[in-house]
């Protein structure tokens, strides 16, 4: 898969064992956290998930400005020297988190979803397709370029996970009202850095975490369950 990927890492041969009870998916919102703390807490939560410790659960937060290189890299590109920079195990290039971006880490058994990492990824882009729509925002995917898009041109949102042992971390990247400036200073996704939009941008004024969370909690519920 092209740019933001997946990255099926140590796929164990055996399915992760669900919880009894049909245990519904939980969401935590962590508020604003730095970037290496969510990383360690999303490892953590994958290791759960896998000892079905936990239900399905997605991770939502906001982080200090960081850029995060995929497994693909950056493929040469110069990446701003006054910013952290991690190397994460997900599917990808690099891209940026920063505040006014609300990033969404869904921890989440395949197992149980019959093994389908394509429909997985489909369902983590309709999720924010689904999130955006209230506001009058019409988003979709486009074929041969992961993320999500407004029309077809303008990228609204990064989608990059990794999958280990049939669980899922790392997840998508909405641009809610984000300084864009940021992207421009390199090739996020291997893009020029001006194909990137925000909610606030599309809507022509400031647009808040707090309104879009609820929308995100809902889809997440709808698609997740």
């Amino acid at each position: 898969m092209p740019a933001e990927s997946v990255l099926p890492s140590r796929v164990a041969t055996r399915c992760v064992p669900v919880l009894s009870g049909a245990e519904p998916p939980v969401l935590r919102e962590l508020g604003h956290r730095d970037y290496q703390e969510v990383w360690d807490l999303m490892r953590e939560l994958r290791r759960a998930r896998k000892a079905r410790t936990i239900p399905d659960t997605l991770l939502l937060v906001e982080h200090d400005p960081v850029i995060t290189v995929g497994v693909q890299g950056a493929e040469g590109d110069v990446l701003p020297g006054d910013l952290p920079v991690h190397h994460v195990e997900r599917g990808g290039k690099s891209t940026y988190h920063g505040p006014g971006q609300l990033v969404g880490y869904p921890i989440v058994d395949i197992c149980s979803r019959g093994k389908d990492v394509r429909r997985f990824v489909h369902d983590v882009e309709e999720l924010v397709v689904r999130a955006v729509h209230p506001f009058g925002i019409e988003a979709s995917r486009v074929d041969g370029k992961r993320g999500v898009w407004v029309g077809g041109e303008r990228k609204i949102a990064s989608v990059g996970v990794a999958i280990e042992e049939w669980v899922s971390y790392h997840g998508f990247a909405l641009n809610v009202s984000v300084d864009l400036r940021a992207f421009e200073r390199f090739r996020p996704c291997g893009f020029d850095g001006k194909v990137m939009t925000s909610m606030s941008r599309e809507l022509g004024r400031p647009v808040h975490l707090a309104e879009v969370s609820p929308h995100i909690a809902s889809a997440w519920s709808d698609l997740f369950a």
